[in-house]
């Protein structure tokens, strides 16, 4: 028997992913035309012996979470429940204090995932090397550049065991080219060490203040408190992985990580992506399209396009590397590259939306942002880096002025 546990955060969390994060909570938006937490719970269903996916964080049952939970558990028939924090908890805080309802039912190991990562998760694979070496935790790694690990969890492991001697999380010089991404399967035993550092915690804040339950000490960081104190005494390993990798942090992440779904969906969701048919729009590599949008035979989309329910796109319009998010409205010879337009959005005719493309994996330096908005007849502004404010709108103009805005990340 096993178990799944998705970490999804809270509101006071990823404000580098504002604006978009507030329309929705950050794991329901949609990448690749469906909730950035889908992706999860899709992998985890697939594994042999899942009874249970849990959602743990600090957001609020809201409607959208609620139905969101609902459909999860008619497609997938597995229990798929939502337990929120009293507070925030950090990344180990909520496992220890759900540990009851992770445990229950005795279950052999569970996984734990950050809900702003994209992967193919293997986690077939890291259940067969936790099965052939049991150990309390088994954290898979992917590689990165010395520039950009300064930015992740880094390990050093023994290459013929595969132990994790030392844990640093985003040290301030090199250590490791291997790090963390964030996706781990936890023996049992392994909230042993949680309740060690709640119990510390503890005896650190009656020190400090007066006698009694300290609120601060249910905050427990799996990176710092764990990995970096357990490093070195074979209680962790690392499963290395050369699949698809990334962290959603932002919008231009998002689009990466929209990218990488989509050509997953080849071989995984044939039907989720759009075929070429007479009479319909052009179709250019990986192209996402909801049931209810609208979209005119003379539009050519793609490559790796997502466009959401009820959005109406207009003749003569092309896209390419981007999300339309729902209701928005994209009217006559639109251009819209390397960008996400907005819920209820509008841009107007011969508008032209354009951002340099960002490839934020882990192997390439971070490169400048390069922010262009401009109009084939006017000038239009755009309220952020890569996307077209919610219920906005990109006008058509008298003018023939361009706007040209630079920032970096």
């Amino acid at each position: 028997m096993l178990k799944a546990v998705i970490l999804i955060g809270g509101p006071q969390k990823g404000t580098r992913f504002r604006p978009l994060s507030f329309e929705v909570p950050k794991p329901l938006f949609p990448v690749a035309g469906v909730p950035m937490i889908q992706h999860h719970i899709e992998a985890c269903a697939q594994v042999p012996g899942m009874q249970e996916i849990l959602l743990i964080g600090f957001y609020q049952p809201d409607e959208p979470l609620t139905q969101f939970l609902e459909a999860a558990q008619q497609e997938f028939h597995l229990p798929v429940r939502y337990l929120q924090e009293f507070a925030p908890l950090g990344t180990g805080g909520g496992l220890y204090h759900f540990r009851d309802q992770i445990l229950a039912g005795g279950p052999e190991a569970f996984f734990v995932l950050n809900a702003d990562v994209c992967s193919d998760f293997p986690l077939s694979a890291m259940l067969e090397a936790h099965r052939r070496q049991r150990h309390p935790f088994l954290l898979l790694g992917t590689t990165a550049n010395r520039t950009q690990s300064l930015n992740y969890g880094c390990i050093v492991e023994n290459p013929q065991t595969h132990e994790v001697l030392h844990y640093v999380e985003k040290p301030s010089t090199f250590i490791s080219d291997i790090i963390n991404c964030g996706i781990y399967l936890f023996s049992p035993e392994a909230l042993k060490p949680l309740r060690d550092v709640f119990q510390r915690n503890q005896q650190d804040g009656q020190l400090e203040d007066s006698p009694g339950l300290w609120p601060g000490a249910g905050t427990i960081r799996l990176e710092q408190d764990v990995f970096s104190a357990l490093a070195g005494q074979g209680q962790i390993y690392v499963h290395l992985t050369d699949g698809i990798w990334s962290q959603i942090k932002s919008a231009g992440s998002a689009l990466y990580a929209s990218r990488l779904y989509l050509s997953r969906y080849q071989n995984t969701h044939p039907e989720r992506l759009a075929k070429h048919i007479p009479g319909g729009p052009r179709i250019r590599g990986n192209v996402y399209i909801h049931p209810t949008a609208k979209v005119a035979p003379s539009a050519v989309l793609g490559p790796n396009v997502s466009i959401g329910k009820g959005v109406t796109v207009g003749e003569g319009v092309r896209l390419r590397e981007s999300i339309v998010l729902h209701g928005a409205t994209l009217q006559e010879h639109t251009c819209v590259l390397h960008s996400i337009v907005g819920w209820g959005s509008t841009v107007g005719r011969w508008a032209r939306v354009e951002v340099p493309p960002m490839t934020p994996t882990p192997t390439i330096p971070e490169p400048e942002w390069t922010v262009r908005a401009s109009s084939r007849t006017g000038s239009c502004s755009l309220p952020s880096p890569s996307w077209v404010a919610e219920s906005g709108s990109l006008p058509r103009c008298s003018s023939s002025t361009r706007l040209f805005c630079h920032t970096r990340s």
